[in-house]
């Protein structure tokens, strides 16, 4: 089927925001992390507000210079903090600690740093989006999905009797994600969509050490835990 040009800007300008928020969800970075890093280095000019919008997916035309700015930031972020360690030291201490905290690339399916070719190949709409980003979670099954991820993690167990196991296993350390996955987990709160696209990764690999069953994807994790949504409205029904 023939895609209209119109309907493919549009699903690019929504995977690109996808992916934006996914990497700074994954990151826990705010939105003026890319900026100040870009404006630091000398890699590029990309504003605050410009992230903001490709994030809400509200950007419709930006500059060759925006994909050139995060292409070469994603590309330092690959080659490590380690290599930028002693330019970022004397003039944004900050800015390092939140590095050095988490600073995941954006990679491709062959595990190389996206460049600005591909940022804007997925941007029209040419390119798909690499696999570990290539979910999409509506707004209105965060909070089932979120309802169900302790019934999975735990095995049908009450939290109490799982938690300090299932807490051991979640790899990430950042105190307030720890905290809002257990939250989470309590359900004393919901994911929203964006929050639970990135958790995904670590929500799968929480799930790997504590399980021994056959899913050895994320996307087979995702559809377990729709799966098992739709299996609680079922039984609901009756």
């Amino acid at each position: 089927m023939i895609i209209g040009f119109r309907d493919r800007l549009a699903k690019g300008r929504r995977a690109m925001a996808h992916l934006i928020h996914v990497w700074h969800e994954r990151n826990g970075w705010s939105h003026k992390v890319l900026p100040a890093l870009a404006e630091s280095l000398d890699l590029g000019r990309v504003h605050n507000s410009q992230i903001s919008n490709l994030r809400n997916g509200k950007l419709s035309s930006p500059g060759p210079e925006v994909f050139l700015a995060l292409s070469q930031v994603n590309h330092v972020l690959y080659q490590g903090v380690d290599q930028i360690r002693d330019r970022l030291i004397p003039d944004h201490p900050e800015l390092l600690r939140v590095l050095l905290d988490s600073a995941i690339p954006l990679l491709g399916d062959d595990q190389q740093p996206l460049s600005a070719g591909d940022l804007f190949e997925i941007f029209i709409g040419l390119s798909p989006l690499p696999s570990f980003f290539d979910w999409f979670i509506e707004e209105e099954e965060a909070g089932t999905l979120s309802a169900v991820l302790a019934d999975y993690l735990c095995n049908r167990q009450p939290w109490r009797q799982c938690r300090e196991k299932v807490m051991e296993a979640y790899p990430v350390q950042k105190p307030d994600r720890r905290d809002r996955f257990a939250a989470v987990m309590a359900g004393l709160r919901d994911y929203t969509a964006e929050e639970l696209d990135g958790e995904l990764l670590d929500l799968f690999a929480t799930h790997q050490k504590i399980s021994s069953s056959n899913i050895q994807s994320v996307d087979m994790f995702l559809d377990q835990l729709r799966s098992r949504v739709s299996l609680l409205e079922t039984v609901a029904k009756y």
